[in-house]
């Protein structure tokens, strides 16, 4: 959860020294501190930690600028509450003046002309659009990470024609961003998912079915990948689920390997398709992952195959 933050000017440099030798709060950038985080949301390494170290950051800087600013690309994406594939390393900003030599360099500044039409407010912070950080997204970012922000974005709701539109506006990345506009799917639950269906796009296979839903003696579940036509099923198992202690205290980590396994043995027996399990373990080699894909499919599949030059591979 974002935490209190504190800006140098607005307090006695002898209270914030004291505050910081106590271990109360912690410098997260020039000229800002935060109250140490004491909400139990993880350690330095993880993720949710690091993210909203981020946002706390954007709003730290949103109380230290005094022109007029808002808050844009992976930086607005994270205050719209979208995941990422990779969270940034600097805070992105729309500013309408040119930033000087002496800028910081943790701020990321994009210069417009006056205020953009396409803003709104977010946990009190000036913020672009759903819309417009979208395309920002999707025109300035490699296409793996423009699909994670798109898929979340589309389940929320996203205005697909009017991104399309402030996407075909710019000057680059125009053909790249309407392409993640094009695959964004509402079905993926996960940046994982979508790393799964980029490598099958990438591997030049037909578009899959999100979320397939199958009925089996267990019950109903959904599958996070199909091409039912071609009798392909594939999960995106997270290993999370299998690790003591990293669900809470009350999650057993064998009960979850034994319903994993029995929740596959009944898609298969109700189905005949035996599903194909993909770990992030595999993300080093995503050339291995689409081989294990593509030999799923029939031979004619396999030869018309072919790898779209807009979609890098992904990393």
């Amino acid at each position: 959860m974002p935490s209190e933050i504190l800006v140098a000017r607005e307090h006695l440099p002898t209270a914030l020294r004291t505050a910081r030798r106590a271990g109360e709060i912690e410098r997260i950038r020039r000229g800002a501190y935060r109250v140490v985080p004491d909400d139990g949301s993880g350690g330095p390494d993880s993720w949710s930690a690091a993210r909203w170290l981020q946002v706390d950051r954007a709003r730290a800087l949103g109380r230290q600028l005094r022109s007029a600013h808002w808050f844009s690309h992976q930086t607005a994406a994270m205050l719209h509450g979208l995941p990422l594939w990779r969270l940034p390393s600097e805070t992105h900003v729309l500013q309408t003046y040119r930033a000087s030599s002496r800028a910081a360099r943790d701020v990321r500044r994009h210069f417009v002309e006056g205020r953009p039409a396409d803003g709104c407010e977010v946990l009190g912070l000036p913020v672009t659009t759903l819309e417009r950080t979208v395309a920002d997204c999707a025109t300035t970012l490699p296409p793996l990470d423009a699909l994670v922000v798109a898929d979340a974005a589309v389940a929320r709701g996203l205005d697909c024609d009017r991104t399309a539109e402030l996407a075909g506006s710019r000057a680059r990345g125009v053909r790249r961003a309407l392409l993640v506009l094009e695959l964004a799917d509402p079905g993926a639950e996960s940046p994982w998912e979508s790393w799964l269906r980029y490598v099958a796009h990438w591997a030049g296979l037909p578009r899959p079915r999100t979320q397939v839903p199958v009925i089996t003696a267990l019950g109903r579940f959904r599958v996070d990948l199909g091409w039912e036509d071609h009798r392909v099923l594939v999960e995106f198992d997270g290993l999370v689920k299998y690790r003591t202690g990293a669900l809470g205290t009350d999650h057993d980590p064998d009960r979850a390997r034994i319903d994993e396994k029995r929740r596959s043995d009944a898609i298969a027996e109700a189905t005949g398709i035996q599903p194909l399990h993909v770990t992030s373990k595999d993300a080093p080699d995503p050339q291995a992952v689409a081989d294990r894909l593509l030999a799923r499919f029939p031979g004619d599949v396999r030869r018309a195959a072919r790898k779209n030059p807009l979609l890098p591979r992904p990393r």
